[in-house]
């Protein structure tokens, strides 16, 4: 097998192992791409081609983690991670942590975590790894790798809610949640909505989102209850579809352009939480863009009208 023949064969594993560290599809693909240059060039085969191409595309996630901790400082409004479509890496043996770690709510339980946990934790309770391959990506002693490990899987589970939805009864409540969007039923959406949930939108400063959010099922109903009736006057559609391993939608304008993605938080029977990602630079990967400004203003005008 040739070093290319391997490293496509490994690729899927590489951008799972990167996306989660990341939270950026783009950034992903980006270290996904560097980790090929940099096996392309070193002069000695790895004794384990997996074990090198993780640890290098490791290292490389957590120097732009780095970086784009300072970055996100400087962020306007609230910051979520780019919406994925679907995760390229399969392992049935891991199949339950490699869908919990890829939701929304995991990935921003994990940006609680240092870069070095972060790592860690990824690599050890998501992807299986041993500490000896894991204290080689991250340039730490097994016995520093152990502790990080017992740190931030106690800090994910502080966070984590203690009863999780099953996928039947996600998906089920998801399409009924649909069903009374579309009817602009608020007794309906109302009933569907946990008493604390919250809707938060990420524009990025670049398009129309809920940077101060929307809180309390009364307001979350009465407010998607009012707007999408208006998407919809317009040739606006709502198109239920999976994004990162929960259910969720995209928002298309009436030329089927994406004006923004929706994910749906289950628990306990209910929606706890509502996330919307508007910003362009995070939703391009996902296909042609609308123009979300030029959205918005036609919303207002069939408001008036």
């Amino acid at each position: 097998m040739t070093r290319t023949e391997e490293f496509e064969e490994l690729r899927p594993l590489l951008f799972s192992i990167a996306y989660r560290l990341l939270g950026s599809v783009s950034e992903a693909e980006d270290a996904v791409q560097e980790t090929w240059l940099r096996y392309e060039t070193t002069p000695t085969q790895p004794r384990s081609v997996k074990a090198y191409l993780s640890a290098v595309v490791t290292r490389i996630s957590i120097d732009v983690l780095r970086s784009a901790r300072v970055r996100r400082e400087e962020y306007v409004g609230p910051w979520l991670p780019e919406p994925l479509a679907t995760d390229p890496y399969e392992d049935p043996a891991r199949s339950a942590e490699l869908a919990d770690s890829v939701s929304m709510a995991a990935l921003l339980l994990l940006e609680r975590l240092s870069p070095l946990e972060r790592a860690v934790f990824v690599l050890r309770e998501v992807f299986g790894f041993g500490f000896p391959e894991i204290a080689a990506a991250v340039g730490r002693s097994e016995a520093a790798c152990r502790q990080l490990a017992v740190r931030a899987r106690r800090h994910m589970d502080d966070g984590r809610p203690r009863f999780a939805a099953d996928r039947h009864e996600r998906e089920e409540l998801a399409a009924r949640f649909f069903d009374a969007l579309r009817d602009g039923d608020v007794d309906g959406l109302r009933e569907l909505l946990a008493a604390d949930v919250q809707m938060v939108g990420d524009g990025g400063g670049k398009a129309p989102a809920l940077a101060k959010g929307v809180f309390g099922a009364d307001n979350v109903a009465r407010f998607t209850a009012s707007l999408f009736p208006l998407l919809a006057s317009i040739g606006a559609t709502v198109e239920p579809r999976t994004l990162n391993g929960q259910p969720g939608a995209v928002v298309r304008d009436r030329d089927g352009a994406l004006v923004a993605t929706m994910t749906l938080d289950v628990l306990d029977g209910r929606i706890q939480a509502i996330r919307s990602v508007a910003n362009p630079d995070k939703l391009g990967h996902l296909g042609p863009l609308a123009d979300a400004w030029a959205v918005v203003h036609e919303v207002r005008r069939a408001r008036r009208g």
